[in-house]
């Protein structure tokens, strides 16, 4: 999977975002490889309790700081060899609210790391998308290059992540590769709050005896995606050729759940009887998602070892030992 990767010896590896679940996880993957990790996170989102396990690492390093500080994001890319640029504010809904954060945030602190990378030479600009940045498009499975009308201010900061990404590999050189994360699941997924993803929420209160709300009518479809297979992505894209500069890569396990169906598993899992609520639809929520990763497979060598039904019995027993 990328166990066998090799990186020369010493890499330092900086992760924005790096107390967030897919940064912490990456921070301990890298870790457990035995290469150097610097984590930069605000912990605006991220969580302090998340990287503790890290402290006192002699190959862990951790700077608090904001990626819509250009200073900030300069010292901490100084002798990195790799950026893993995960810092972002989630959340369709939230975006909607809050649209000049999530420009600040999600625009603005990219453009800053970009720019940072690219001052100190870094190797390999590796950054998160989303899936959301196919809008409206029906089609499916998804694939790159076939976009629709964006349907939130989050998608509209990722596809401009996107975009400038491509003109620094352009004009610059610098080797930028986009992840666009499909309902990414696992260890460390925050349940708790207004805007929680969906599996660790009805996780949790069906473990309380809680009874879930479903938004919809439960019909809308994902291509959840279990956080190794994310690690993975991340880290072929590092040694990725080329050719893959400045591209963007769907990067999920290409299957597709239906969100009604899922919520019998976790009952039936967990031994509840609970019936759920149906509640309103989300504004600015994709229906159906389900993602083409050939391209992935083809320049990132990308081969994701974890389907849904793995990674949800995996991510069912970490949240039952550690809620």
């Amino acid at each position: 999977m990328y166990s066998n990767l090799q990186f020369p010896k010493d890499s330092l590896f900086l992760i924005t975002g790096g107390a967030g679940f897919i940064g912490s996880n990456l921070c301990e993957a890298i870790l457990k490889l035995g290469y150097k990790v610097r984590c930069l996170d605000d912990l605006s989102t991220g969580k302090q309790s998340n990287v503790d396990p890290f402290v006192g690492h002699s190959n862990y390093e951790f700077i608090k700081g904001d990626i819509k500080d250009l200073d900030t994001c300069m010292k901490a890319c100084n002798g990195v060899d790799y950026v893993l640029n995960e810092a972002a504010w989630g959340s369709v809904p939230r975006s909607i609210e809050m649209p000049l954060f999530y420009s600040l945030n999600n625009i603005q602190g990219t453009l800053n790391m970009l720019e940072a990378a690219r001052q100190n030479k870094v190797k390999a600009f590796v950054y998160a998308s989303s899936s959301s940045v196919y809008g409206d498009e029906a089609h499916l499975p998804k694939q790159e290059g076939v976009e629709g009308n964006l349907l939130s201010p989050y998608a509209v900061c990722k596809r401009c992540d996107e975009e400038w990404a491509k003109q620094y590999a352009k004009h610059y050189g610098l080797k930028t590769i986009g992840l666009r994360y499909f309902n990414v699941f696992g260890r460390r997924q925050d349940p708790d709050g207004a805007y929680a993803a969906v599996l660790p929420k009805f996780i949790k209160m069906l473990l309380n005896d809680e009874r879930p709300t479903i938004n919809g009518d439960g019909k809308q479809s994902r291509d959840f995606t279990y956080i190794e297979n994310v690690i993975e992505a991340n880290l072929k894209a590092c040694s990725a050729p080329d050719e893959a500069s400045g591209e963007v890569f769907n990067i999920a396990y290409g299957g597709r759940e239906y969100l009604i169906d899922i919520y019998h598993t976790l009952t039936k899992a967990l031994g509840k009887d609970i019936e759920p609520i149906f509640g309103p639809e989300r504004p600015g929520d994709i229906k159906h998602s389900n993602a083409d990763i050939s391209k992935a497979k083809r320049l990132l060598g990308y081969d994701p070892e974890y389907d849904f039904e793995r990674g949800l019995n995996e991510a069912i027993e970490w949240y039952k030992n550690n809620l």
